[in-house]
């Protein structure tokens, strides 16, 4: 095996033990994570960088993204793998649509108060509009936990 593969391999295996590490937190919530869920996991993470033209050192976005939503109401097991794969796809799309002017705590305490206050746990929601709405106020360099008034209409029923 050529040292690059050693590499990779072996940075996998560290990032799928951090992922499983947070099963002693999220066991209380009613969450945990098999072996091969942590792995595709990871190997999504991989994909998403891929995507997003990024490249992360150290841990990754994933064991913050875990704790950070394991206690959300709108999260069970069944739908567990599902929602943090979608979440770790829409934290390197809007990184990087916010021109990574904000940090990854910033960015994961507005995805989680989004989820779990107006999205109401709808993914789509929280992508088509309330991070749609939050990337464009960082370009723009406007209060980015200050709703505008357009935001605010739309969250009217």
């Amino acid at each position: 095996m050529d040292d690059r593969k050693w590499l990779q391999t072996a940075n996998d295996g560290f990032q799928i033990a951090r992922v499983k590490a947070a099963n002693d937190y999220t066991k209380r919530f009613g969450l945990a994570l098999t072996d091969e869920e942590a792995a595709l996991l990871v190997r999504e993470r991989k994909d998403a960088l891929k995507e997003q033209e990024r490249v992360e050192f150290g841990e990754g976005i994933l064991p913050k993204l875990i704790f950070a939503f394991c206690d959300s109401p709108y999260i069970y097991q069944d739908n567990y793998v599902d929602t943090l794969g979608r979440l770790q796809d829409m934290f390197y799309l809007y990184k990087n649509e916010s021109l990574d002017e904000i940090t990854d705590d910033e960015l994961i305490e507005f995805m989680k108060n989004q989820f779990d206050g107006p999205c109401q746990g709808s993914l789509d929601h929280l992508e088509d509009t309330g991070l749609e709405s939050f990337a464009r106020r960082v370009r723009f360099g406007d209060d980015v936990y200050e709703e505008d008034e357009e935001d605010e209409e739309d969250d009217e029923f």
